[in-house]
């Protein structure tokens, strides 16, 4: 068990290139020892049948000729039959004639040795073949000559047979060695072509490992197969993945950038008063403000941070009736902006039901409808609407207020990314709002789109599916 445990680990630790070699000139090297052994066997049954044929034609031939001379036969008569005296010689048989106690009277070609007559099992009648010597194929058959009676036997030598069969075992056995080899060369120039993608992945790999992204991310290879489809997901994942690190890049950038400003303003209005200022009730009284006014910045710029780092974890969502959530939100911001017009169009249906929570819903329409209202140039004036398409709402925000610049659409969405930064500061913006209002939206499997017109308003359609 400990070998074998062993052997896995000395496997287990061989590179993919190796492990593919030597799998499939093991595959390739078993199954040609399989086929040689199938092979040769086959072979070999069907030359030792040859063989056997070869001396029951003798033997027929020998039985038949004794016979047809009588009891007057000589051996002038059986010299004088040449046709069967060279096929003996070449053959390289050896024939005898036995009478019946067994005592040789003729024989023919002297090549080979007769097994002992005691232990042959004679035949009744006819002739028998003995194979159990794997030299050499032995027969006796019995003879009449009018009133004698003996036996005609027969050696036939398997030497050509044995010398076919060892060629052939030889021959297969360094076929097979070949095979091995030549499998185990091909198998590794195989697995080093195919793998080389992998190795260049892997090479890759170590580039971001050691370099980060600052390489571009790119494996020339088109082909549609496995690794192809490997690639691509490597490539798709590696490319969401350097978009993520440098959204976290300048995330951080600009988180630390939004929070130096109140920090600094803040610590700027504590060193005054520490030196001079707290003699002073008016400018006590400011700097406490401001401080108050950017500790309060810092709080919801912290709070909205954290909200986007955590992804927003919505656990708790049920359906949701969004008419009447958005009539609160409606009655909310109309106390907090006195001024604005929202003009909420009730859909057909007085219900409406989405799969949402409700303070996530009332979320993304307070930040929306805040900025409406922030945005507008005098009077803010709102307007929501709903258009039911199949199984989706649709809910438009609209304005009239000063509108988007056709190169803001792009960035409208992404953190910390302000049109106007000055004003927004002014407003209180921090650049996250839409970014959450986009996150929260897809989380809750909607979509959100923004079409605007500088100077003239903007529209945010917000689609949920309804069932």
């Amino acid at each position: 068990m400990n070998r074998m445990n062993h052997w896995k680990q000395v496997i287990s630790s061989q590179s993919l290139k190796k492990k593919w070699a030597i799998s499939s000139s093991a595959v390739i090297f078993t199954s040609f020892t399989v086929m040689s052994i199938i092979l040769y066997l086959a072979l070999k049954g069907w030359l030792y049948e040859q063989e056997m044929q070869e001396a029951k034609r003798t033997m027929n031939d020998l039985t038949s000729f004794f016979e047809s001379q009588g009891p007057f036969l000589t051996v002038k008569d059986i010299q004088a039959n040449t046709g069967l005296m060279t096929s003996i010689v070449d053959k390289e048989q050896t024939v005898r004639l036995l009478n019946a106690d067994g005592i040789e009277l003729l024989r023919i070609n002297d090549s080979s040795t007769f097994p002992v007559f005691d232990e042959i099992e004679l035949p009744a009648e006819g002739y028998s073949l003995m194979t159990d010597d794997s030299s050499a194929i032995s027969a006796i058959g019995n003879v009449e000559l009018g009133r004698f009676h003996g036996y005609v036997q027969l050696e036939h030598p398997l030497k050509a047979f044995q010398s076919i069969m060892t060629y052939m075992l030889t021959a297969l056995l360094l076929l097979s060695v070949c095979s091995l080899l030549l499998s185990g060369w091909i198998g590794y120039l195989l697995a080093s072509y195919l793998l080389k993608p992998l190795q260049d992945l892997k090479m890759t790999m170590d580039d971001v490992a050691a370099h980060g992204f600052e390489k571009e991310l790119s494996i020339d290879y088109s082909a549609k197969d496995e690794i192809g489809e490997l690639i691509v997901v490597y490539e798709s994942m590696m490319s969401k993945l350097k978009a993520s690190f440098e959204q976290q890049q300048q995330f951080m950038a600009d988180a630390s950038h939004e929070l130096r400003t109140p920090i600094q303003v803040v610590e700027g209005h504590l060193a005054l008063l520490n030196r001079w200022g707290k003699e002073d009730p008016d400018i006590l009284k400011e700097s406490l403000g401001i401080s108050l006014r950017e500790v309060q910045h810092m709080k919801t710029l912290i709070d909205e941070m954290l909200e986007l780092a955590r992804g927003e974890q919505i656990k708790e969502r049920s359906w949701t009736n969004i008419v009447i959530l958005t009539e609160k939100v409606i009655e909310e911001l109309s106390r907090v902006y006195p001024s604005a017009i929202i003009e909420h169009k009730h859909p057909v249906q007085d219900e409406l039901a989405v799969f949402i929570s409700s303070n996530v819903f009332q979320q993304i329409l307070r930040n929306i409808i805040t900025n409406a209202i922030r945005y507008s140039r005098d009077q803010a004036n709102v307007s929501i609407s709903y258009e039911r398409k199949n199984e989706y709402i649709c809910i438009r925000i609209q304005d009239q207020g000063i509108g988007i610049a056709p190169q803001h659409m792009s960035k409208i969405f992404d953190r910390f990314y302000r049109v106007d930064a000055a004003r927004s500061r002014d407003l209180g913006g921090s650049g996250l709002g839409l970014s959450i209002v986009k996150m929260l939206v897809e989380h809750s499997r909607g979509s959100i789109d923004v079409a605007s017109v500088e100077g003239e308003g903007t529209t945010f359609s917000i689609t949920f599916p309804l069932n």
